[in-house]
This record gives C-alpha cells, structure tokens and sequence, in this order.
C-alpha cells in the first residue's frame, strides 16, 4: 500500500507535543508514512530534533522562521551547516520572507534568508521557503544568492500561478496544504490542477490551517490524506496516484531521508 508524506509539520508545537503517541495512530490510520518537521527558531530545535530523533518515521530541518523577530539567537551561517549535519537533518527551513505579518523595513530580514540560502550551499540540503506578500523578492533572492543550485519546496503555496512557474524554473518543488481544500481558495486550486506531477508535495502545516472537514479545528499529519484527496479530485486522478507521485518526490527531493 502506497503511504503519504507529510512534508511540513510542527510536532514539537506545545498544541501537539503532548500527543505524540495519538498523532502517530492517526497517521498509520491514514496512510501517512512520514513526516517532516519545520524548524522555527534554535531554541525550540533541540526539543524537536529530540522528537524526530525518537521516531524513524520523522525528520527535521533546522532555521529561523522569517518573521522571528529578535530571537535569542539570530542564525548564522556556521550554526546551521553544524546542526543540518545531524543524518535526521534533511532540509534547511523555514526560511524566507513575509511581508504580510512584519512592515517597515525588514533587511534583517532579508538578511536571514541570505544566511539560509548559505547554510544550504555549504551543506548541500534543500531549503524550505515560507513565502508571504513577498513572492518577488523571495525568487529575486534565490536567483542573486544562488539558491536555485540547491533547491527546495516553496511550502504552504498561497501565491498565484505566475509565481508557481517561476518558481518551477527555478527547480523549486510545490506543496498544498489544507488551505487547497478551502472552497475560497480558487486560485489555489488551480495551481494545484496545473503542477507537473513530479513537482508537487503534500503538507498539513500542522497545528495550523487543517484541511476540511477539519477546518477551524486543530490539524495534524494524519490529514494530509485530505489534501491528496482533493488535490486527486481537482486533477482527476485516482488518489494513489498523488500519494504514489508526492511521495517519490519528496524522498527525491529530501534525499537524505531514508525510508
């Protein structure tokens, strides 16, 4: 039986940490083999690589969330290589840019995305790009500092399609979360409809934005069988079709994590 993959998750988040036992259930009652957790800041990474570590199921990836503001410790370049050398370390992220949240001037912000896109140069790990009102000079970003030779997901995809095609010629992967399940969400839907089919991932994002019939509710990676789900109604293909598809690329993409 094909298994999904949930590529982007917060299990270490104080809404799920506390249930790890359920949540894994949850996934082997929903065909979900694997999850990926997102790192945040480096002082929650110690706690959370404790999680994926415990797990041969989990992984993580090490970064500062883009709209951290004056964190205890701001990342650097050598901090990251260092902790992505860990074997369950399998991406560099989230990191990015987001103008939706945080105005002003946010150099330091772009600053910190540098400082990822680096680490991932160095150390040669996919980078997980959180993108939000700010989907020009993220590709800008990537293109000056580089970033395209390493790759990545532009995860939780909430922009349009032109967008999703730049970021495709860039070599950059796609994922859905639950928000593509939104009966709002059209333009998303289209995106999703028109994705190469080996470019394209699965995420709950979790504990946030869980997929109907969970909307509003809190989410975890057993749901991620609901994006697939709609992701198969919107392309007309069978389900284990996108399960088949969204896992060999992540384990393609995220080459380090071992089944």
């Amino acid at each position: 039986m094909n298994l999904l993959v949930d590529s982007h998750c917060h299990l270490d988040f104080p809404e799920l940490a506390g249930d790890l036992p359920g949540l894994l259930k949850t996934m082997q009652e929903n065909r979900v083999g694997w999850a990926l957790c997102a790192g945040v800041t480096l002082e929650r990474f110690p706690a959370m690589l404790a999680i994926v570590k415990a797990q041969p199921n989990l992984f993580a990836a090490v970064g500062v969330h883009p709209d951290t503001e004056e964190p205890a410790r701001e990342a650097d370049v050598d901090t990251l290589v260092s902790l992505a050398a860990d074997p369950k370390v399998v991406a560099i992220g989230e990191t990015g840019l987001d103008y939706f949240r945080l105005k002003g001037d946010l150099e330091w912000q772009r600053q910190r995305f540098r400082t990822h896109i680096a680490a991932a140069k160095i150390c040669g790990k996919p980078l997980i790009i959180h993108t939000r009102a700010a989907a020009s000079d993220t590709l800008r970003m990537l293109k000056e500092e580089g970033g395209a030779g390493v790759g990545g997901v532009f995860h939780c995809f909430t922009e349009d399609m032109d967008t999703a095609r730049q970021a495709l010629d860039l070599g950059f992967y796609i994922s859905f979360s639950g928000i593509v399940t939104f009966k709002n969400a059209v333009e998303i839907k289209a995106v999703a409809q028109t994705v190469p089919l080996d470019r394209l991932l699965v995420e709950t994002d979790s504990p946030y934005l869980a997929p109907v019939p969970y909307r509003g509710k809190l989410n975890q990676p057993g749901y991620v069988l609901h994006v697939a789900e709609e992701i198969a109604r919107l392309r007309e293909l069978p389900l284990d079709s996108i399960i088949e598809a969204t896992t060999t690329n992540f384990f393609q993409l995220f080459s380090t994590a071992k089944k």
